[in-house]
């Protein structure tokens, strides 16, 4: 069947065109808003070529296509004349759905999405720059010592990878202002203000080799390097000025006094208020997150690697960047979150293959490979709810398989250079303990699959 009978069918299915709202894609799902959930034909959806799963999150009826596919999918149906909008366009409809805790995770996750493909490829190049500097490395070029590298080079591979999160407050205020509606412009400034080099740095306070700024005699004020709760809430109050300065302010005098305004009262809260107060904040985060990553006896590592994906079901895993991001720009930079995610993904990689491997239904087997292949590349949500959620069991025997190998992964006390990049690909995060990660992959997917073909899946339990 082509896409573009595809698309009829799914727009017949959800009610015809007049049942649909709006229409939007982000990399694995068509996110529909429709207006009566009753007119929707959910089997006939489900059974739709190409369909790895649907269900109702946040508002949106979400059809699992996978990556590729729902690009092509949704060109066809915009052709057909649905009101095919963006995601950004679209989450203006989706937000007063859901809990006050998925909306305001939500609004998370949408600052820090467009900002993590940075991330990653400076946590990719922590990975290579950690296997350059390693002494089996250099003796092939007949060096003997780390030292003894070219220091230019040193430089060049340090400018890589430490911009991102030098800067990291200008970025963060960039995102909120444009989530929020304000001129990201302001954002990046008033980002980067907070990391002005006129202020004390925030590692070199920390380590003893400056000292706070005092202002008023009792407010400490340093630069927030790696910082990002202080740029997230002026990014957030300062759009939220910024539109309120433009609709009070006379048209004469708006693009003057809008962003003077704007600077002056933000620089002010952002330095003197709303830094000491959510750096501390975070502070606390980061404490209690190391402390639970300090459990004895990989315990960590069993409990995040068995629950991640249910916090993934459940649409509010977006936390997770926040506490990503303080691991890697805080310490000793390196990110054992990551290992105990790839564990999870992992477990549901191989009970998505085993149930693929047992039917007989060619069906499933094909939206079971195909949503198995993409969960070793990082994407879960085809196997979860196209598959191992549809057939219960499966996905039980993944979150056991991923709790055992983020066990392995705390034992091995495995920790990433960087972020967002899981399962096979994220090879490139851990050059550095490369057999451990292996490792822990096979392990993950060897008893999600194991535990799975032997008691998770029977043939005549099908849906």
């Amino acid at each position: 069947m082509g896409f573009k009978e595809i698309a009829q069918d799914v727009v017949k299915y959800l009610g015809g065109k007049e049942n649909i709202s709006s229409v939007a894609h982000c990399a694995t799902r068509l996110r529909v808003m429709v207006k009566d959930e009753a007119k929707i034909d959910k089997e006939a959806i489900e059974n739709t070529d190409k369909v790895m799963g649907a269900f109702f999150n946040s508002g949106q009826y979400q059809i699992i296509f996978g990556t590729g596919t729902v690009n092509k999918v949704y060109e066809e149906v915009s052709a057909l004349g649905v009101n095919a909008v963006t995601k950004s366009d679209q989450k203006e409809e989706v937000k007063p759905q859901g809990n006050v805790l998925q909306r305001m995770i939500r609004t998370f996750g949408d600052v820090f999405v467009p900002i993590i493909p940075v991330l990653v490829a400076t946590g990719l190049f922590m990975g290579v720059r950690g296997v350059l500097t390693r002494p089996e490395v250099i003796g092939l070029f007949g060096l003997t010592d780390p030292k003894q590298i070219d220091q230019n080079f040193l430089l060049y591979t340090q400018i890589l990878t430490d911009t991102a999160f030098a800067f990291l407050p200008a970025l963060v205020a960039w995102s909120s202002f444009k989530v929020f509606g304000g001129n990201p412009v302001l954002g990046i400034v008033l980002g980067l203000m907070m990391v002005n080099p006129a202020l004390p740095n925030a590692y070199a306070v920390a380590s003893g080799d400056a000292q706070a700024l005092t202002f008023f005699g009792f407010i400490p004020v340093v630069g927030y390097q790696g910082t990002v709760l202080p740029a997230f809430f002026v990014g957030l109050i300062g759009a939220k000025l910024e539109k309120w300065l433009h609709d009070h302010v006379k048209d004469t005098f708006d693009l003057i006094v809008t962003p003077f305004l704007t600077f002056l009262v933000m620089s002010i809260l952002g330095l003197f208020a709303i830094g000491p107060v959510f750096h501390s904040l975070e502070t606390v985060v980061l404490d209690v997150t190391k402390q639970i990553l300090t459990l004895p006896f990989g315990l960590a590592g069993l409990i995040v690697g068995g629950v991640q994906q249910i916090i993934v079901v459940t649409g509010i895993h977006h936390i997770f960047n926040f506490l990503e991001l303080q691991l890697l720009t805080n310490g000793d930079k390196t990110n054992p979150l990551n290992a105990y995610f790839t564990a999870a993904m992992a477990g549901q990689a191989g009970a998505t293959f085993a149930v693929g491997y047992k039917t007989v239904n060619h069906k499933v087997r094909a939206l079971a490979y195909s949503s198995g292949i993409s969960c070793l590349l990082g994407i879960t949500e085809p196997a979860i709810f196209g598959v191992n959620l549809r057939y219960g069991k499966p996905f039980v025997m993944g979150l056991v398989a991923g709790a055992a190998g983020g066990w392995l992964a705390g034992l091995f006390k495995l920790a990433a250079t960087g972020m967002s990049v899981t399962v096979l690909p994220g090879v490139l995060l851990y050059l550095n303990n490369i057999f451990a990660y292996l490792l822990v992959l096979v392990v993950s997917f060897g008893i999600g699959f194991g535990l799975t073909y032997a008691f998770g899946y029977k043939e005549d339990k099908q849906a």
